[in-house]
């Protein structure tokens, strides 16, 4: 009792001391900050006097988290150069902040806690002596890793530039793929200690309203102790968290986030990591990749086409090839049940269990290639999965059709653009497989009738997650799973409602009259 007692108690005294009022007395405003954070090693306190030594002052930051330079020369130089400044305090510390100081970005606090939040996020906070306020100037910086190409979504022909982990890189990026001044950026604090920025964006006058208004809602529910990355936010406002698909997206590229944008979609940025999310999401969105709309449009088409069928194939093979080799062997042609069954000639497990120790075994070595250094990583999952599976062959543990099917399976997983929806796939393969297994293909055709059911039930904010297919906006069906020429792309997506349908004006593009 007296523990919890004593817990309960100094809670309560360190939320006393955060909501103190700034005093006017300099030791005592710089002792708090000292008392507040224990005095670490990185916290920096630089008292010196301007004004030809009659007025005492004083900045705080941390070390690591500011850029030196902004400090040095646009905050101690501009006050050591300040010599005619007026007696009266107050007056002083206007003149500081609108005619002294140059740095942009300067408020003013007037709380222990404004000075908390405010050099713990890289900013330094400036105290002059008998005010009772403080000048809070953005001095961010530190060490940041700089723009690249990302690495979960690498492209052939497009932006070779990623998100980094600094939010106001991530702005900018943004900033230079969509020059318009209808371009929204809210900002919000997420986590009660870690307090990051978080920034929704959108493009004003084309997002439908509502879709924005439920994204900020489900944003403000937010009541957690840190978000170290996206994948917290997105768990915390998908519409059901018991279903397979990803209904919001995650990114890297900001080209692709850009274009999400254009279609009325949502974009959510949070500190401190490179992954951007764009909502809402539907099945359709899942299969596309920034690089279809680069390449002319029958490639394009055809490389979704053979999206679609790598994910037939990463779903639905291992559980055909149970099913037929269990329960209807009549379906397969005779030549090539006789070679299945000559293949199995002294194979001690039953299809399913063949089936699920070369799965198994293939998600084991697609994590360990996942975990493992670059180098080290690719050299497992080539070698070890050509000795895996000849080794299992030449003990008669698995037959060689299986090892067949299981590495197409993985090749049509890896075609897929996304590593959340291959993710979804390979859950669903394994449920199909055991449904195949007991009913046959009764069973993986009542699994296809149950993922259509759940899949049509889905919203992502309110839109459906199979739209165009289900509910159907024919119009929209040229930029799904074909991908019809630009110049007939004359209208955003119907079913996201958008408040300016028109994608593009009639005129005269290229050789086609619109």
């Amino acid at each position: 009792m007296g523990r919890s007692l004593y817990r309960k108690n100094d809670k309560k005294k360190a939320e006393e001391n955060f909501s103190l009022e700034i005093g006017t007395n300099l030791a005592e405003n710089l002792g708090n900050v000292r008392k507040m954070l224990e005095n670490p090693n990185d916290l920096i306190i630089r008292e010196f006097t301007i004004g030809n030594g009659n007025h005492r002052t004083a900045i705080v930051y941390i070390d690591g988290l500011v850029e030196s330079v902004y400090i040095q020369d646009h905050i101690m130089e501009d006050l050591k150069q300040a010599t005619e400044l007026p007696d009266d305090k107050q007056e002083l510390f206007d003149v500081i902040q609108h005619e002294v100081i140059t740095l942009t970005d300067i408020e003013r606090g007037q709380s222990l806690d404004d000075v908390s939040n405010a050099i713990l996020s890289g900013k330094t906070v400036f105290y002059l002596d008998e005010v009772n306020q403080v000048l809070i100037m953005d001095t961010k910086g530190g060490e940041n890793r700089s723009v690249e190409e990302p690495q979960s979504e690498s492209l052939i022909r497009g932006p070779r530039e990623g998100f980094v982990e600094d939010l106001s890189t991530n702005t900018v990026l943004i900033r230079q793929q969509i020059a318009d001044p209808n371009l929204r950026f809210k900002n919000y604090k997420v986590g009660r200690r870690s307090k990051k920025d978080l920034l929704v964006v959108y493009m004003d006058g084309i997002a439908n309203p509502d879709i924005v208004e439920e994204v900020k809602r489900r944003l403000e529910t937010i009541d957690i102790d840190d978000a170290p990355e996206s994948g917290y936010i997105e768990q915390w406002i998908e519409d059901s968290f018991l279903s397979p698909f990803p209904q919001v997206l995650s990114t890297e590229r900001p080209d692709k986030a850009a274009e999400g944008m254009l279609q009325g979609k949502v974009v959510i940025m949070l500190d401190r990591t490179p992954f951007v999310l764009i909502a809402p999401a539907t099945f359709g969105s899942s299969m596309h990749s920034p690089e279809d709309y680069y390449w002319r449009w029958s490639l394009a088409t055809l490389i979704r086409m053979l999206r679609y069928l790598a994910a037939f194939i990463s779903v639905f093979l291992p559980a055909l090839y149970i099913a037929l080799v269990s329960y209807h062997q009549g379906l397969i042609p005779s030549k090539l049940a006789f070679s299945i069954a000559a293949s199995r000639h002294g194979v001690p497990f039953p299809p399913f269990i063949e089936a699920l120790i070369m799965t198994v075994t293939m998600e084991l070595l697609r994590e360990a290639g996942l975990r493992l250094p670059t180098a080290i990583g690719q050299t497992i999952g080539i070698v070890g999965g050509l000795v895996i599976g000849e080794a299992a062959v030449s003990a008669g543990i698995v037959s060689p059709i299986m090892v067949i099917v299981v590495a197409l399976n993985a090749i049509a997983s890896f075609s897929l653009p996304s590593y959340d929806i291959a993710i979804s796939f390979r859950i669903l393969q394994f449920g199909l497989m055991c449904a195949a297994a007991i009913f046959g293909l009764y069973g993986i055709i009542l699994g296809y009738i149950m993922i259509n059911i759940h899949l049509v039930n889905l919203t992502s904010f309110g839109v459906p997650y199979s739209a165009p297919f289900a509910p159907n906006f024919l119009s929209d069906w040229k930029d799904l799973v074909l991908r019809a020429p630009i110049t007939m792309k004359k209208k955003r997506p119907v079913f996201m409602q958008t408040n300016d349908e028109k994608l593009m004006n009639k005129g005269d593009i290229g050789n086609e009259k619109v």
